[in-house]
């Protein structure tokens, strides 16, 4: 988006004629805002400046006292209160009050300040004063504004310093700062924000609107695509990946076939509230809860039966059971006497077994035991009819024995490594070239004291620390480091770990300070030992385990051979602070240094241009690229937006780093969002040479728990259903290429926008793949002209209304089809998304 060249109403003509503008906030959740006093003596609204992105959503973003001063340099700082609770204060630095830097928020030994406020001194540097319940404080900040430190005295400065302006704003009076201006600096601003307006009302186009909007089609619309052999250039291999994120269920319960429940006792309020280390389960007598002498510290709860019948009935009460073989296991141990029995059932809704099987257990130590449950039977030979299941536990001697870590698998999983089966391989069917993992924002956690360390999820189950998951329930941690590699190596696609950069989700609620957002970030004295749990997680993928520590934890656990590591992502859309960029900074250096080969995948925040992280984002990437060889984009759009930005990428700088769009969406879960998503993949093919990889998100989504939509893959107990975004991925992964092939749609202009087309050429294979995306309610008559297209080429396409929220990939070669080629035009079907193999 540019700002345009428009003179605006009441604004003050001339290149050397001034204006007044007056800079407030019209209240604590509204942001700084901006007004221009016109030529007729009122004062009139702009729009707003910046908000406050201080802690998590819903309870903080506020806004209190702000005061804005203009340095020597013609820049502008601004400060103002978050909250009463909280010992900082907001600090914000902007060369032209458009554009602002990413906040920092400068810590105190006071809460409750209020009324901050800025002068600049002879050496450049700034002088904060603000107020507390106290008394009054003062802080000193540096010319670039990055750094403050208070001083130990308490401040006696005159009240002369808190005065501020006032200003009427439509019929409103507020406090604020007013300011003398060049007009031309005036009419940028406002310029700036006619062009947003506008951009606001482009994006906001939707697809149900296309009766009227297209009310004069003919069918069919008349097209041809230009394809020029002789320009082509390399794109990245590996452009349509996944993305794994902990969000929505997608693990427990999920991706991960564990079919009980808090099988390892240890859920708490922290986790959900109400939560205990009794939720999810039964007991025909009250259940004893345990910790002393447990099996690990880091799972230190354990039930006791005594002559007591354990019940889980597994995620959302449904252990759903087509017939088949369960792996069963549990660590137990005897307190009185030395010896006990096990009674183990699978049980159906009205408490009849279904299999079962028995364990002696024997010895006061912790020992692990398992058995099969066989639900078919010897004898049955019909198909079993599905139904809902618990398991049981009974104890059935007289005395304690004490139960922890319980599980229960069925015996078929994805290439036998504990994924669900069907999930599995709806993901594997997308042929993705890569897999990020574990988050997300879940990787950077609710504040310091939950991020996510990849150690703690290596290693037998019992020894991994579970936690609190940031999107509201628990992680077991099951789904561990170990699990995620291996299950890269078994769908094909290369390794993407990502860890914190040292700092935790910028949304985090307030720690036991006060402070909320990212906390500070890491304690720097603290940041080595950090940095090298990045370094060590390298030396585990790939080291060699006769001589490496790590490595051999790896080859332990099966896996002798290094797992191939060949990037690594630091940090997840963070607020990009000047805390952040100290610790970033930190970690990519450190890999860089030990490991030059590795890539380092960075972030720019979670929003595209014009956000603040996005732009300080890349300046820093820019600046230090010799340690950043990509950065993670993030943005999730309107349909609007993505048909109206299909030049997003084509200005980028090629010298720069590389770009991976880590997490992109449209916002609905239908046919419309698929189209609008295939649109832009054509033209991020087009830019491949400058965008490395690509990652629809969220992938996975279990129906009942949903903290994000749209969803790639919505799943219950029993089924898995795919949207048609998934069909979009598939088709671009599954037909993609290392070479693309410059081509140009020829269309009446005022369609452009809606048709997409992308030639890429696959050297391994010597397959040319053409993609096509017609997203106009008519069929296109296509002229293919510089490609030899087959009188029948394979094709493989998927159509539906823009609302369909279900969409199936179909062949040009099934009966009925819609996709066909008529007198040597291919004939695309209305909303459809279509790619055509063409054989060297």
């Amino acid at each position: 988006m540019q700002a345009q060249n428009v003179v605006p109403a009441y604004a003050i003509q001339g290149k050397d004629s001034t204006c007044q503008i007056f800079v407030y906030s019209p209240g604590e959740r509204e942001g700084l805002h901006l007004a221009f006093l016109g030529d007729d003596e009122k004062w009139h609204e702009v729009g707003q400046l910046c908000a406050s992105d201080y802690g998590p959503w819903g309870a903080e973003k506020r806004m209190f006292d702000p005061f804005v001063t203009k340095a020597n340099d013609g820049t502008w700082r601004a400060v103002w209160a978050v909250n009463s609770t909280s010992p900082v204060f907001a600090a914000a630095y902007s060369e032209d009050l458009v554009t602002w830097r990413p906040q920092d928020y400068p810590v105190v030994r006071e809460k409750g300040i209020h009324q901050p406020v800025i002068y600049q001194m002879g050496d450049g540097s700034f002088d904060i004063y603000f107020k507390t319940a106290k008394g009054k404080r003062y802080v000193q900040a540096t010319e670039d504004f990055r750094h403050f430190v208070e001083d130990s005295l308490a401040s006696e400065a005159d009240d002369i310093l808190w005065q501020v302006d006032n200003a009427e704003v439509n019929g409103k009076s507020y406090k604020g700062n007013a300011f003398d201006v060049p007009a031309m600096h005036l009419n940028y601003i406002r310029s700036w924000f006619a062009a947003l307006k506008k951009d606001a009302a482009l994006y906001a186009e939707r697809m149900k609107d296309d009766a009227q909007r297209f009310a004069s089609l003919r069918k069919p619309v008349e097209a041809i695509l230009h394809v020029d052999n002789a320009q082509t250039k390399a794109i990245s291999n590996k452009l349509v990946g996944v993305f794994f994120e902990d969000i929505s269920r997608a693990a427990d319960g999920g991706l991960y076939a564990q079919l009980l429940e808090n099988g390892d006792f240890e859920y708490t309020s922290a986790d959900h509230k109400g939560w205990t280390a009794q939720t999810a389960w039964t007991s025909d007598k009250p259940m004893v809860i345990a910790t002393d002498r447990p099996l690990s510290k880091n799972n230190p709860h354990y039930a006791i039966l005594d002559q007591a019948t354990l019940v889980n009935q597994g995620w959302d009460k449904t252990i759903y059971d087509r017939g088949g073989l369960y792996d069963f296991s549990l660590y137990a141990r005897c307190l009185d006497p030395k010896k006990g029995q096990l009674i183990v059932q699978l049980a159906d809704s009205m408490g009849q077994p279904l299999a079962e099987g028995k364990l002696k257990v024997e010895g006061a130590g912790w020992q692990q035991y398992s058995l099969v449950l066989n639900t078919v039977g010897k004898k049955r030979t019909q198909p079993v009819q599905p139904k809902n299941c618990s398991l049981r536990i009974i104890s059935v001697k007289e005395g304690r024995v004490a139960v922890d870590m319980v599980s229960l698998f069925p015996h078929e999983t994805y290439k036998g490594h504990g994924m669900r089966k069907d999930i599995a391989e709806a993901i594997a069917a997308l042929k993705p070239k890569f897999m990020r993992f574990p988050g997300g924002c879940m990787l950077h956690g609710d504040g310091l004291e939950n991020i996510y360390h990849w150690k703690e999820s290596i290693g037998p189950l019992y020894n991994r620390k579970p936690d609190r998951n940031i999107w509201g329930y628990h992680q077991t941690r099951g789904l561990g480091f170990y699990e995620y590699f291996q299950f890269c190596e078994d769908i094909g696609a290369e390794p993407l770990p990502v860890l914190a950069a040292g700092v935790p989700c910028q949304n985090s609620a307030a720690n036991a300070e006060g402070i909320a957002g990212q906390q500070g970030g890491i304690p720097m004295n603290e940041m080595p030992a950090y940095v090298q749990d990045v370094l060590d997680l390298i030396e585990w993928a790939n080291g060699d385990a006769a001589t490496s520590k790590w490595a051999k934890m790896r080859a332990d656990a099966g896996h002798p051979a290094p797992f191939q590591l060949k990037m690594i992502g630091i940090g997840n859309e963070d607020l990009i602070t000047t805390q952040f960029e100290e610790r970033y900074l930190m970690i990519c250096k450190a890999v860089k240094a030990k490991y030059p080969n590795i890539e380092v995948v960075g972030t720019v925040g979670p929003f595209h241009y014009p956000s603040a992280d996005y732009i300080e984002g890349w300046k820093f990437a820019k600046a230090h690229k010799e340690v950043i060889d990509a950065v993670d984009e993030h943005y999730y759009e309107s349909t609007g937006w993505f048909l109206h930005n299909q030049d997003y990428y084509d200005s980028y700088d090629r010298k720069a780093p590389k770009v991976y769009l880590g997490e992109y969406a449209s916002r609905t879960r239908t046919m419309e969002s698929a189209l609008a998503e295939a649109v832009h993949l054509c033209n991020i093919e087009r830019n491949g040479d400058v965008v490395e990889m690509t990652s629809y998100a969220p992938l996975l989504c279990h129906e009942k728990h949903q903290n994000w939509n749209p969803d790639m893959i919505y799943f219950n107990a029993s089924e898995v259903k795919t949207t048609p975004s998934y069909n979009t991925q598939a088709l671009f992964s599954q037909f993609s290429g290392d070479s693309y092939v410059a081509s140009r749609v020829e269309i009446a202009p005022e369609l452009a926008y809606r048709m997409a087309a992308s030639v890429v050429k696959d050297s391994r294979s010597g397959n040319t793949y053409l993609k096509l995306v017609n997203a106009l309610p008519v069929t296109v008559s296509l002229k293919v002209d510089g490609l030899a297209l087959p009188a029948q080429p394979r094709m493989v396409y998927f159509s539906g209304k823009p609302g369909d929220e279900s969409s199936q990939l179909r062949s040009s070669e099934e009966t009925g089809a819609l996709v066909n080629v008529q007198n040597g035009r291919l004939q695309l079907p209305a909303y459809s998304v279509v790619a055509v193999s063409i054989a060297p």
